[in-house]
């Protein structure tokens, strides 16, 4: 009997992700049907989710609770808590009683997360997900289309891989909008993805992100453009204002780990960038331009800024968050990290 615990690490979504409803299909398999939870680090309290493992349903078999933002989980407790739990569950010969009814899966956005709690995961039930290299988001994207009975022209391809995030989860998304629009044996060129996703491009933390990063434009033109994007994305139906900072913060805890690369000057070469998430021409264009605007200083100073935002957010609620972001936003790119000073008559 395996241990019914995992962690799921890294950028890449979308297999990430496909890792995720395995674990999910081989428990419904084993055991017939399951009760499936999503709950956020940041949001639950471990000793809740232990609870529930703990508890058996009388009505379903199993349990499956995925927990995400794992990187957020730090304190002793904490993680002797988690700890405890799987002692409890690993099978032994002093542990007969131990059951897989209850699983647990902590997914992180992060490359690691805290070093004690990831000695409690055994070596198999562990994995990272790397940004694929380009040449496999270009065979990945051929396939896709192929699978789906559709041809892609090769400066269809590119586009693509410029306009959408650096993920298969990103891609699998946005591309799904050509199977609604164009009949089968279609072959998708650049006129195409142009009219489908170019024009019909969905804002994001990361397109928030890299408009505030355009290092050729003016501060106004980066501050205007910014404040367009998060007003479409607060009109949104998916609009979550505590994910947006969790995008956000993602983004420049990417900066200054390019910032910590390329320290002093430091040469780095092609390998050390894609190990670190750096793998494709755009993103390392993106990442070099946004250096540009902000020092790993600044970046620390923002990180610190995105999280007392998310603080404010969650205890305020709706009432002050247009007005929250709209602040973090004029700290972000014309303060550069600096908080406003406070007015006093």
């Amino acid at each position: 009997m395996a241990i019914p615990v995992y962690l799921f690490c890294g950028p890449e979504l979308g297999q990430r992700n496909d890792a995720v409803e395995a674990v999910k299909a081989a428990l419904k398999k084993k055991y017939g049907s399951s009760d499936d939870f999503l709950y956020y680090a940041a949001d639950t309290r471990v000793e809740d989710v232990v609870s529930q493992l703990r508890t058996e349903s009388l009505f379903t078999p199993a349990t499956c609770i995925v927990l995400r933002g794992a990187e957020a989980i730090k304190k002793k407790e904490d993680i002797e808590l988690l700890g405890a739990w799987i002692s409890s569950v690993t099978p032994s010969a002093k542990n007969s009683s131990a059951s897989d009814a209850s699983v647990l899966v902590l997914v992180s956005d992060e490359l690691s997360v805290d070093t004690k709690l990831e000695k409690l995961i055994p070596k198999e039930n562990k994995k990272q997900f790397w940004e694929l290299f380009d040449d496999r988001k270009e065979a990945w994207l051929y396939d896709f289309f192929r699978k789906s009975g559709y041809t892609l022209q090769p400066d269809a391809a590119e586009l693509i891989l410029e306009l959408v995030e650096n993920n298969t989860e990103a891609l699998r998304t946005e591309c799904s909008r050509f199977f609604l629009c164009f009949p089968r044996e279609h072959a998708i060129s650049a006129e195409d993805v142009e009219q489908i996703l170019a024009h019909n491009r969905e804002e994001s933390a990361f397109t928030l992100f890299d408009a505030m990063a355009e290092a050729n434009a003016s501060v106004s033109k980066r501050l205007e453009d910014s404040l367009l994007i998060l007003q479409k994305i607060l009109l949104t139906k998916s609009n979550s204002p505590v994910m947006l900072i969790a995008g956000l913060a993602s983004c420049f805890r990417k900066l200054l780990l390019w910032h910590s690369l390329h320290a002093g000057g430091a040469y780095v070469d092609d390998f050390a960038l894609k190990t670190n998430g750096f793998g494709g021409k755009l993103i390392r264009a993106q990442y070099s331009k946004a250096s540009r605007v902000w020092t790993a200083g600044q970046c620390v100073a923002i990180i610190a800024l995105l999280s007392k935002t998310d603080m404010h957010i969650r205890a305020n609620g709706n009432i002050f968050t247009e007005t929250e972001l709209t602040l973090l936003l004029f700290e972000i790119v014309v303060k550069r990290g600096a908080s406003c000073a406070v007015y006093e008559a």
